[in-house]
């Protein structure tokens, strides 16, 4: 419940901004998903899961607070498109297995949450994550090593999927700080199509 209050008045008293565009990185790959239904976590004010509804995919989006998923939610209903939407936490969020053909984690990190959603994707899903990665650097982002990623974490934590795509990199931070180190892997549970 503190989790919940904290986000909720982080995003009620503007202490965290939300970006409104989709993260670069589902932008490169979202063409390329496959169709059908998409699950978007921690979906914040729901910048991913709006894209992915515009792409076509019926979206389960969730998010721990309320406040956040509500402007999601007039977002949504602003441009005309059908998600849905669940306030909960993601250890308490019940996800079903093999359901989903995409599946969204930007910038958040759950090790308990790994194999659940490796058990989420149908056959021929794809999973796309984005998140800081620990760096020796001085970078932006959550200071805190234990919300960082270790060094090609991703790829042992989604062994067992067919890895499309694989990157570490520094970049330029869009929030007017030093530079991001981020990690971002796309895997495929069984065959790409291609």
């Amino acid at each position: 419940m503190n989790e919940r209050e904290a986000w909720d008045r982080r995003y009620a008293e503007g202490e965290y901004t939300p970006r409104v565009h989709p993260a670069p990185f589902l932008e490169e790959w979202v063409d390329r998903l496959p169709a059908g239904r998409a699950l978007d976590v921690a979906c914040g004010t729901g910048r991913n899961a709006l894209r992915l509804a515009e792409a076509g995919l019926r979206v389960d989006a969730v998010d721990i607070s309320a406040v956040a998923i509500e402007r999601a939610g007039s977002e949504a209903e602003e441009r005309g498109l059908e998600l849905h939407w669940t306030v909960s936490d993601i250890d308490e969020f019940e996800i079903l297995p093999g359901v989903y053909q995409a599946i969204t984690v930007i910038r958040y990190r759950n090790r308990a949450l790994w194999p659940r959603l490796i058990a989420a994707l149908a056959p021929g899903g794809w999973v796309l994550v984005e998140h800081h990665v620990k760096s020796s650097r001085e970078v932006s982002g959550p200071q805190n090593p234990e919300f960082r990623l270790d060094p090609q974490e991703l790829l042992e934590e989604f062994a067992g999927l067919r890895v499309v795509y694989y990157a570490e990199s520094l970049e330029a931070a869009d929030d007017g700080g030093r530079h991001y180190a981020l990690a971002r892997m796309v895997a495929c549970k069984g065959d790409p199509g291609f």
